[in-house]
């Protein structure tokens, strides 16, 4: 299957069944994340695996306790990954200021959507979170100043085969040497 049958056919899961992920394809899936682009190649990232089922239970009840709750689900999926940002040097940071742009955050989109697409690719499933409570999960990671839990993503093989999402048509998006 090529890039882009892989982007088409991607759907974000909820519903996971209990077949484990090997750790040769959860390792495939993070050396994707990994090989990401990131701005003046700072690679602000650290990935949190857990695939133990008590370890992520722990994580799980803070980082979606109270107004998060909703998003407990993703207690069942086999494997999540928390995604540790690290804003930077000072270069950095100065460079976000004057552009006004969190490049430590886009960067962290690439590393998670190579992730995705490469656990796509293998059949399996994933999910973005970003309904969590990012202080305590923090907390219970003990990150420290300048780091902060971004992203969490749930891995699993589908249980589940939702419908593609509406899409706005190419012309709408897209516009060649002149914005609209």
């Amino acid at each position: 299957m090529n890039v882009l049958e892989i982007i088409k056919n991607r759907r974000s899961i909820r519903k996971f069944t209990e077949q484990k992920i090997s750790k040769e394809d959860i390792e495939t899936i993070l050396e994707a994340g990994r090989l990401a682009p990131s701005a003046r190649n700072g690679q602000p990232w650290h990935f949190v695996v857990f695939d133990d089922s008590s370890a992520k239970a722990a994580f799980c009840k803070e980082a979606f306790s109270g107004l998060y709750a909703r998003t407990m689900w993703a207690e069942k999926a086999p494997v999540l990954v928390a995604f540790v940002a690290n804003e930077g040097g000072l270069g950095m940071r100065i460079g976000n200021m004057l552009k006004r742009t969190l490049f430590w955050v886009m960067d962290q989109g690439l590393a998670g959507q190579n992730m995705v697409l490469q656990a796509q690719s293998m059949g399996i499933g994933s999910c973005w979170i970003g309904w969590f409570d990012f202080k305590k999960a923090g907390s219970f990671l003990n990150t420290s100043s300048g780091e902060k839990v971004e992203i969490l993503i749930a891995f699993g093989y589908p249980d589940e085969n939702p419908e593609a999402r509406p899409r706005k048509e190419f012309k709408e998006v897209v516009s060649y040497n002149k914005y609209k």
